[in-house]
C-alpha cells in the first residue's frame, strides 16, 4: 500500500534532498511549499504552497491528500515567524498552544496538532542520517595548533548557546566571540563575526543535548564555506555526530580552495 508523506518545506537544498529519498523509499510525496522554497518539479505527487500565517491550508493538505507521516525540512523565515500578526485560526491555535515563538515551542506545538490529525513528524535522520559527520579532517590543511585550541572554545560556547536554543554557531577571533548565531541563521551569523574579527577567524557549529532531530538535522554546505570563505576564515569545525555535511564533495572542494580547514570535532579535539 503506498504511503503519503506530507514534506513541510522551506528553503535550501534539503527539502529536495529528502524528498528524493523519501520518494526511493515508496513514499508518494505531497510538498507543502513555504516561502523560499526552491521548484521541486515533479519530484512532489502534489504541490501546495503554503504561508506560516495560514496553517488551514497544510492541515487541511493532510487530511484530503491522506498524509500518514511529515517531515520538516529546510529553512524557514524567522522573521516571517516573528512578524507574522495577521494569522488564520488554525495558525492562532497553533500560535497559542506554544506560548512563545521561540522555534522549538513553535515546533512542538506543530507536532502536537499534526499528531491530532493522525500524522507523525518524522525524524529527519531516517532521511539523512548517513550525511552525519564524524570525527576527522576532511580537509587537505589540518587546524594549525592555535586554531584548535580556539575550536575547542568554541565547542564549548557553541553547545552552550544551543543548549538555550539561542543559535548553534559562534565565530571567535584570537580567542575573542565576533559573532554568536540567532535568528539570522548560520550563514548571516558567519559574515557578521568575519567582518568584525577579519580574516583568520575560527567558526564551530554544536547541538544542543536535546536537540530534537524532527525539528532539522543541523548542517553545513557549500553555501556555508562560501559565506567563511568571503570572510577570510581560517577554520570551520562541526561537532561530530551531530551535524551533516551537505554535498560533501563539492563542500570540501571549496573549503580546500579557500586554504581552510574543516574539521568534525568531540571533546578529545
Amino acid at each position: 500500500m503506498e504511503r503519503t508523506l506530507g514534506l513541510i518545506a522551506g528553503a535550501g537544498a534539503l527539502p529536495a534532498l529528502i524528498g528524493t529519498r523519501a520518494r526511493a523509499q515508496g513514499w508518494r510525496i505531497v510538498a507543502f511549499t513555504f516561502a523560499g522554497c526552491d521548484d521541486l518539479g515533479t519530484l512532489p505527487h502534489r504541490t501546495i504552497p503554503s504561508r506560516v500565517a495560514a496553517a488551514a491550508t497544510v492541515l487541511g493538505g493532510l487530511t484530503s491528500e491522506g498524509v500518514t507521516a511529515a517531515v520538516l525540512c529546510g529553512r524557514f523565515s524567522m522573521p516571517d515567524v516573528l512578524q507574522a500578526e495577521t494569522l488564520d485560526d488554525a495558525s492562532r491555535a497553533v500560535d497559542a498552544m506554544a506560548g512563545s515563538r521561540v522555534d522549538v515551542k513553535l515546533v512542538e506545538a506543530v507536532i502536537a496538532t499534526f499528531a491530532a490529525l493522525g500524522v507523525e513528524v518524522l525524524d529527519q535522520r531516517v532521511f539523512v542520517g548517513d550525511l552525519i559527520a564524524g570525527v576527522g579532517c576532511w580537509s587537505r590543511r589540518p587546524p594549525t595548533d592555535d586554531e584548535r585550541v580556539m575550536i575547542q572554545r568554541g565547542l564549548a560556547l557553541a553547545r552552550v548557546m544551543a543548549d538555550h536554543h539561542v543559535g548553534q554557531t559562534v565565530v571567535l577571533r584570537h580567542g575573542a566571540v565576533t559573532a554568536v548565531e540567532a535568528a539570522e541563521g548560520t550563514t548571516a551569523a558567519i559574515r557578521r563575526g568575519a567582518t568584525l574579527g577579519g580574516p583568520g577567524a575560527v567558526i564551530v557549529k554544536a547541538v544542543a543535548r536535546d536537540h530534537d532531530y524532527r525539528v532539522d538535522t543541523p548542517a553545513i554546505g557549500p553555501e556555508t564555506i562560501a559565506a567563511a570563505a568571503a570572510g577570510g576564515a581560517a577554520a570551520l569545525a562541526i561537532e561530530a555526530g551531530r551535524v551533516m555535511i551537505l554535498d560533501r564533495e563539492t563542500t570540501v572542494r571549496a573549503a580546500d580552495q579557500a586554504g581552510m580547514a574543516l574539521v568534525g570535532v568531540d571533546d578529545a579535539g
